[in-house]
């Protein structure tokens, strides 16, 4: 078995520097990290990650608790987990995923969550390990999350500029920062353009805005476009207008809104503002590391801006609707 010596030989540094780049990464520079992780990718050397913990007093655990319903048929939050675990297993971290009854259950360094709703927030200002979340919060929390306004100010945007004459918004029944955000967005957008908005809310599901679409049909006329919450949500439109005979793009458009699995396997393929939530989840990690390092210090928040894409459930910009 290879040992720190035989990685500080093949790196050319001493066994300290080695050590340091273990246990405190941060504190050497980028060049000797490399160094000292090719020597020990090549000697196949595994740091003992307990005895980094005894001598770090921490438990090299971070939980992740997700207080919202999980659906196993889209993979929304597996790849959030990916890219928190990713991100933490460069800092020999281990990712442990949570419920209600194991939450206290055993140690950890540090927590982060998501599906965070206001009334959870009286027990998380109890927690004594730092915490990111994962979703905008007006609470001063840490937080990671897509510019959700942006994301539907530019999902109606789009479609106003390729001739939808009306643009109606379907959000999900909650007063939550995301959401208040998301309808921001919309109503920003329809303001500018003079036009009056229409909003309506469901629960986050398919079959309640479908069941809305057959029953109300009448209300809707030609060129009106959908800008979703969710893309659940906007599953359940599609399906709806589907029913009822209505013809998807040319007379009716639908934007959904996530683009993470359930606008890829619809049909049509749904035109979605997608968020890159790997990448975010890798973040989460990132910040929740700097923040354990640096002994709870705020490390704010982090935005990123979602990308609009353009399937079959909305006309595609000419020059003629240009």
């Amino acid at each position: 078995m290879p040992t720190l010596a035989d990685v500080a030989k093949r790196a050319n540094v001493s066994k300290m520097t080695v050590s340091r780049v273990i246990n405190h990464p941060e504190q050497v520079t980028d060049e000797l990290k490399e160094l000292v992780f090719t020597a020990m990718a090549e000697l196949d050397y595994r740091p003992n990650i307990a005895a980094k913990a005894l001598v770090s007093n921490r438990s090299q655990i971070i939980k992740l608790f997700i207080l919202e319903e999980i659906d196993t048929t889209e993979p929304y939050y597996m790849n959030l987990l990916m890219g928190i675990a990713k991100r933490i297993g460069k800092e020999h971290y281990s990712l442990q995923l949570v419920t209600n009854d194991a939450f206290d259950v055993g140690s950890c360094d540090g927590y982060i969550i998501t599906g965070v709703r206001q009334r959870d927030f009286d027990w998380i200002n109890r927690l004594e390990k730092p915490v990111v979340l994962f979703g905008e919060n007006r609470m001063g929390y840490d937080y990671v999350d897509s510019d959700n306004q942006y994301g539907t100010a530019k999902a109606t945007q789009y479609a106003l500029e390729v001739g939808y004459q009306t643009v109606v918004y379907i959000g999900i029944d909650e007063a939550e920062p995301f959401e208040l955000s998301r309808e921001a967005g919309y109503l920003k957008v329809m303001e500018e353009a003079g036009l009056t908005p229409k909003m309506l809310r469901f629960d986050n599901h398919s079959t309640t805005p479908e069941k809305y679409i057959t029953e109300h049909w009448d209300e809707f006329s030609d060129k009106t476009c959908f800008v979703c919450s969710s893309d659940r949500l906007a599953l359940g439109i599609v399906r709806g207008i589907t029913q009822v005979g209505g013809q998807l793009p040319d007379q009716f458009g639908v934007i959904g809104f996530d683009g993470v699995f359930l606008d890829q396997i619809s049909s049509p393929k749904l035109t979605t503002v997608k968020q890159d939530i790997i990448r975010m989840g890798e973040v989460c990690g990132e910040m929740l590391l700097k923040k354990i390092t640096e002994k709870g210090a705020s490390q704010g928040y982090r935005h990123f801006f979602p990308e609009l894409i353009i399937r079959e459930t909305t006309r595609k910009l000419n020059k003629t609707n240009a």
